[in-house]
């Protein structure tokens, strides 16, 4: 029994912890966790929630991971504590898509590209430090030293499919959590990838397991966890607006999810017309992508912000807006 009573309040108990809160109301307990981008951040409420379990999804190669790291940077910047679950990319490569995506923000597009900085970096042909590779590019040392200033804060676990599961991804954040004071926001790239123990279960199992342990994780730290969710089969089809349905294990995440956010080409998405009476727009619409807040418990759903796509420098401009154009669900058209 002392354990249920452990996790039981009444609302007299729950009045004072809140108000302990605010009238302490340090950085280390924020509710809101503001994403750094603009418009994302009015549609949610002020940002991600503290508590709450948002999923990112989208087809691949329409920037989940660029999207995601972005919005951990900016969340590191801003002074909080980020733990970024790393199932597909190698820590480096992170580091490296940072530096990028630091210096496309210092220049814009007089910026060295992803593959530039990567092919600096990587080059085997001499042994000179990071700095001294990075010193002859233009806004190199300056792109470095703003990764730095947030470095401390933004922390990346090498995750892989066979030994992370949510034990793992607990104790990695209440580490992090001890060992920097702050309530730190938890990054998870992807759910699918996380692993479950014991007997082999299907998509719909795994992935409501899953969920539950990272709306339960969220809850109980009173952090933010963005997870990024992998589609079926027909979500990926070519010219198709991928929905909440089309995700792998979809009812199960639906409904532990606070907010559901979905990534889509915006050339693949956008109304036939739009293109039929101006052809220009076809260019156009490739540099784009959309994302949908399909779910929002914390405000209005059925949101279509748009984002210009740098990928070539890692990163979303941060300025995006809502789309003026129909959508449709299905291109239909060559």
């Amino acid at each position: 029994m002392t354990s249920v009573m452990e996790q039981t309040s009444s609302i007299s108990g729950i009045l004072e912890q809140s108000d302990e809160r605010l009238r302490n109301a340090g950085e280390s307990l924020a509710r809101v966790w503001p994403t750094g981008f603009a418009a994302l951040d009015r549609s949610l409420g002020g940002g991600l929630r503290g508590g709450g379990l948002t999923l990112l999804a989208g087809p691949q190669g329409v920037g989940k991971t660029t999207f995601a790291l972005q919005l951990a940077r900016n969340v590191a910047r801003s002074g909080k504590s980020v733990v970024y679950f790393s199932f597909e990319h190698d820590p480096e490569d992170l580091l490296t898509r940072l530096i990028s995506l630091e210096a496309g923000e210092l220049l814009s597009s007089r910026a060295p590209g992803l593959e530039q900085i990567r092919t600096v970096l990587e080059d085997c042909s001499v042994s000179t430090s990071i700095e001294e590779r990075l010193a002859d590019l233009p806004s190199g040392p300056e792109a470095l030293a703003a990764v730095r200033e947030y470095a401390d804060r933004l922390h990346v676990h090498r995750a892989t499919g066979t030994s992370t599961d949510l034990t793992e991804i607990q104790n990695t954040a209440e580490q992090v959590w001890q060992a920097s004071g702050q309530v730190p926001m938890l990054v998870v790239d992807y759910l699918q990838k996380v692993n479950v123990p014991g007997p082999q279960t299907n998509d719909e199992e795994r992935s409501g397991i899953v969920a539950e342990g990272l709306k339960d994780l969220s809850i109980d730290g009173g952090m933010p966890v963005l997870a990024m969710v992998a589609s079926d089969r027909d979500g990926i089809t070519s010219g198709r607006r991928m929905r909440v349905h089309h995700l792998r294990g979809s009812s199960a995440l639906a409904y532990e999810a606070d907010a559901v956010m979905i990534f889509n080409q915006k050339y693949d998405v956008v109304a036939r017309h739009h293109l039929v009476y101006d052809v220009t727009n076809a260019e156009k619409y490739h540099q784009w992508a959309v994302l949908t807040v399909e779910k929002n418990r914390f405000g209005q759903d059925g949101i279509n912000l748009e984002f210009r796509k740098y990928f070539h420098q890692s990163r979303f401009s941060p300025d995006g807006s809502q789309v003026t154009e129909q959508l449709v669900d299905d291109r239909l058209f060559a």
